[in-house]
């Protein structure tokens, strides 16, 4: 199957290429393609010169602290304007053409107060960054049965490109010797990165649409995290302190102190999420290939 797709080159969307290049072929809209995904004459150009049914929009503006320090230019704001507006675009011309629409989102789109939380809970976001995460989610429901929406959290792959993710960030320093603080009374989830890849083609398969979680198997507190990647990776754990989610996040953006995600609709389309260890260790053994 051939797919449209925005952010293909980004660590999320270059991996998932990887996966499922041996089944389907994928069009990339990016400005090194010479689309600007938000200008709707650069996408409806491609969109309509292109046979393809599904459309996935990788694409965003993830710099939490970036978009936190613009919330007061609101709609002139590089986050709004690639994660309203272009999704905004993409969804207009998936109504018009036909095409199905799988957008990724985040965990980041509820305030933190629940212990868990499923694809019904109504999302509250707190920073700027997940409140466009959000209004991009609200433009995606409209499209009913033509959309899907994939909420991931903390995602990480082995040989991250084009930067690093958050494992790799905290193995590097590690690494160089340099002490890390963390949050004892913070409980997250973390995404697999091939996960996403194993529960796309389930989703397709199935003809799914609406909401899907597709964290780690289970959440994880913070320190019990660094520790485990020093573990994994041989590293010292000495240099691992322990702090509180108020101290840690003191000064920053806003993020849910608990952002635990069930995951049960992807699971009953039979894929198996990695828990936070094996895809550490998978990470280790694709990176010693």
């Amino acid at each position: 199957m051939n797919i449209l797709g925005t952010g293909l080159t980004g660590m999320v969307g270059s991996r998932v290429v990887d996966l499922l290049s041996s089944s389907h072929s994928f069009e990339n809209l990016s400005l090194e393609t010479g689309v600007d995904i938000t200008n709707v004459d650069d996408l409806t150009k491609r969109f309509k010169n292109s046979d393809a049914p599904w459309v996935f929009h990788f694409a965003a503006y993830t710099d939490v602290q970036g978009a936190e320090k613009e919330r007061a230019l609101k709609e002139e704001s590089a986050a709004w304007k690639v994660n309203v507006i272009a999704t905004q675009h993409i969804v207009s011309l998936c109504k018009e053409l036909g095409k199905r629409l799988l957008y990724i989102s985040t965990d980041y789109v509820f305030d933190g107060t629940q212990d868990v939380y499923t694809e019904e809970d109504m999302p509250h976001p707190q920073g700027f960054y997940a409140e466009t995460k959000y209004h991009g989610e609200e433009a995606v429901c409209t499209l009913k049965d033509q959309g899907v929406i994939i909420r991931i959290a903390n995602p990480y792959r082995a040989n991250p490109k084009p930067k690093l993710d958050f494992i790799h960030k905290i193995r590097e320093r590690l690494a160089q010797n340099l002490p890390i603080a963390s949050a004892t009374d913070q409980i997250f989830s973390c995404t697999f990165i091939d996960d996403i890849a194993s529960a796309i083609e389930a989703i397709i398969e199935h003809s799914g649409h609406g909401i899907y979680h597709v964290p780690s198997d289970k959440p994880i507190v913070p320190y019990d995290l660094m520790l485990l990647i020093a573990r994994t990776f041989e590293l010292n754990e000495q240099l691992i302190s322990k702090t509180t989610f108020n101290e840690f996040f003191k000064g920053r953006a806003p993020i849910p102190q608990k952002a635990a995600l069930k995951h049960d609709k992807i699971d009953a389309l039979g894929v198996l999420l990695h828990s936070v260890e094996a895809g550490l260790q998978e990470v280790k053994k694709q990176e010693a290939v």
